[in-house]
């Protein structure tokens, strides 16, 4: 069985569209699960919603009438005025609607789940319906059936073995069937979600419980490039990347890759595909068991408007195992993502990521116990396999607070220029 998985830009507008079902087809449509991300920029405008609706602004029904006109305004170009999908996507709009109305739960990250998961049904549904329209047959089901998670709202740890139990059970290996990445739902049949990009993962969680061949992740690159070409001019397609090697990348922060997504795929060898949804006939990159890196080159990896924080104990004592202790347990309790670390003997630093916005919580609760600095807007730059050409290049793109290396990466603090 293959899994495919489309992220937003492979499916922001009817021509896109189009183009999966051209993929599709030429790919074959037997034994193929689609995993499907919400269309464009969707989670971005779903997430406005959700801040609008904490904000109560007035601004809340604008907001969800350019979402509707968004989906509408597709639809009226693929679909017939009398065609059932416009009334299955009214349904979607009017549960969106009760939900808005009906809830008294005032946890930002529950409400998010629940109101972000429209984006992929609204965008599955719609697929569904255009290639069962031009003829080709298929099976859309509500992902939320099948992948089982705890309550970490946002960022939810799947239930294996409940969730591999749904899929082998009720799926039908032989079809096309459609479903949504990114989302799931816990015990009591509220949606969780599997982290932001988590539909790489989704599409890891089908592969290992199915025994699939292969996943392909469809995108708007040839491949997997060692640097992203948004930040660098210059970047070379890697034609073949071990797991461990795709493994160090997704955990620096390369985001072609979701970091959840290989562990399955490694532990029964399933080989990751990432291939161009322009240029669908290219090889793309294989992501397997076998050589490390082919080419052999420095890879980029850099992760913007991060937070480098030095702490230190009041009295200039030691900074011992206790205190680093204490210091990670608070950064877990505010959801801080962790970078970099680097310690001395009276200090330690790390670089981290707020992207749940709990930093001044944080920083409040530890100012009482440590001195601590705070450079907020910096970058930070990672380089496997790195030369002397590749870190003169980094260093020339700002002010270096802090470079840390051992033998495979280098890690380098900016203020960018």
């Amino acid at each position: 069985m293959k899994i495919f998985k489309f992220g937003g830009t492979s499916i922001k507008d009817t021509k896109n569209i189009k183009n999966i079902a051209s993929i599709l087809e030429s790919e074959g449509t037997e034994n193929t699960l689609v995993v499907i991300s919400a269309m464009g920029k969707m989670t971005n405008a779903f997430e406005d919603v959700v801040d609008t609706y904490y904000s109560k602004s007035e601004k809340l029904s604008e907001k969800l009438n350019f979402i509707e006109e968004y989906h509408k305004n597709m639809m009226n170009t693929l679909f017939d005025e009398n065609d059932e999908i416009y009334n299955v996507v009214n349904i979607l709009f009017g549960e969106l609607g009760w939900f808005l109305a009906r809830n008294t739960s005032q946890r930002y990250n529950y409400v998010y789940d629940q109101i972000i998961c429209f984006g992929e049904l609204l965008s599955t549904r719609i697929v569904s319906a255009y290639l069962a329209k031009i003829g080709v047959e298929n099976t859309w089901f509500d992902v939320r059936n099948y992948i089982k998670t705890d309550s970490t709202y946002r960022d939810a740890k799947v239930n294996w073995e409940l969730t591999e139990d749904n899929i082998k059970r009720k799926i039908d290996k032989q079809k096309l069937n459609i479903t949504q990445g990114f989302i799931a739902a816990n015990d009591t049949e509220n949606t969780t979600t599997l982290g932001r990009e988590g539909s790489d993962y989704t599409a890891g969680i089908f592969a290992y419980c199915l025994d699939a061949e292969n996943v392909t992740i469809w995108k708007d690159v040839p491949g997997v490039l060692n640097a992203d070409p948004r930040v660098f001019t210059d970047t070379t397609l890697l034609e073949q990347i071990s797991y461990e090697e795709a493994i160090e990348m997704a955990f620096y922060g390369a985001s072609v890759i979701h970091p959840k997504t290989l562990q399955p795929l490694e532990r029964k060898e399933i080989p990751l595909l990432v291939r161009s949804f322009i240029n669908p006939k290219e090889a793309g990159t294989t992501v397997s068991k076998g050589t490390k890196l082919v080419p052999y080159t420095p890879c980029f990896i850099v992760k913007k408007d991060q937070i480098l924080v030095s702490i230190s104990a009041l009295d200039f004592s030691f900074m011992v195992e206790t205190n680093i202790s204490f210091i990670f347990q608070k950064l877990h309790d505010y959801q801080l993502k962790v970078n970099l670390i680097q310690n001395s003997a009276i200090s330690f630093s790390v670089c981290i990521d707020n992207k749940f916005n709990r930093f001044d919580a944080f920083y409040e609760e530890l100012k009482k116990q440590f001195k601590i600095d705070v450079q907020k807007k910096v970058d930070l730059y990672t380089v496997r396999h790195f030369n002397e050409n590749a870190i003169a290049g980094i260093e020339a793109k700002g002010k270096s607070l802090l470079t840390q290396v051992n033998k495979e990466t280098i890690q380098i603090v900016l203020v960018t220029n």
